[in-house]
């Protein structure tokens, strides 16, 4: 089994690249989007952004899991506490509000918010057609992260509190709240995958939302366990089991 990364590393990839090896796995860190001949082997597993990932998991033999475009979007008003939509880029230029957009799954569209549609990248830096989630404008005075395996949490961390880095062991509370959001919209979501939620300035809990445990940071997690995520997030599609093919990138 290998683990391959990209030309650069963050923090918490050199934490997993350690923690992969500390198991006896190999790892192998590219220097570019050219994937050796030794490693089209079908036993690859890969940490990476979404750029990366597009131009190696093919050649690789990787399926990466993520969430569906419109998976915040579809959730219960309880569990997200604000109005979001997926819409087109080009329906999203007509807001006429301050609205908070994001790319689902990748940052073609920075994750700001926007004092109207206007302001969000034009036709000519992004496609109108690509899919943008848009929502009320929400305070969180705390952020955590959930890594989410088999329908369980695995493992987490709190990650911000106002907005600004600070990390430290995961709540109880925190993992209550993954634990009924798994039991009530767990079957919309691949095995493998990683939710953000927090609490809101209103003292609620809410989602914040869903990223690709293959492209995400494991800030206070534990590593073995985040590893554990990524794995299968990013395996060999030939293991792909018939419940995660709906959500192969």
């Amino acid at each position: 089994m290998c683990l391959v990364l990209p030309p650069r590393l963050t923090a918490s990839a050199r934490t997993l690249r350690d923690t992969a090896r500390r198991r006896g796995l190999r790892t192998v860190q590219l220097p570019d989007g050219v994937v050796p001949g030794e490693l089209r082997d079908g036993d690859a597993h890969l940490h990476a952004g979404p750029s990366f990932a597009d131009a190696v998991a093919p050649a690789l033999g990787i399926a990466p899991l993520e969430a569906p475009a419109d998976w915040l979007a579809r959730l219960p008003v309880t569990f997200v506490r604000r109005e979001i939509r997926a819409v087109p880029l080009r329906e999203a230029y007509a807001l006429r509000r301050p609205v908070f957009a994001k790319s689902p799954n990748d940052k073609s569209i920075p994750a700001l918010v926007y004092a109207d549609g206007s302001r969000l990248p034009g036709p000519d830096a992004v496609d109108p057609e690509t899919v943008v989630l848009v929502s009320d404008v929400t305070v969180f005075d705390a952020e955590y992260r959930l890594f989410l395996l088999d329908g369980q949490v695995h493992t987490g961390s709190r990650y911000a509190v106002s907005g600004r880095l600070d990390m430290t062991p995961l709540t109880a509370s925190a993992c209550a709240f993954g634990s009924e959001l798994l039991a009530a919209a767990g079957h919309t979501l691949p095995s493998a995958i990683v939710v953000d939620v927090g609490t809101t300035d209103a003292g609620q809990w809410a989602v914040v939302e869903a990223n690709a445990a293959w492209a995400s940071g494991c800030y206070d997690s534990d590593p073995d366990r985040a590893l554990d995520v990524v794995l299968r997030a990013a395996g060999p599609a030939a293991r792909l089991t018939e419940r995660d093919t709906a959500f192969v990138r």
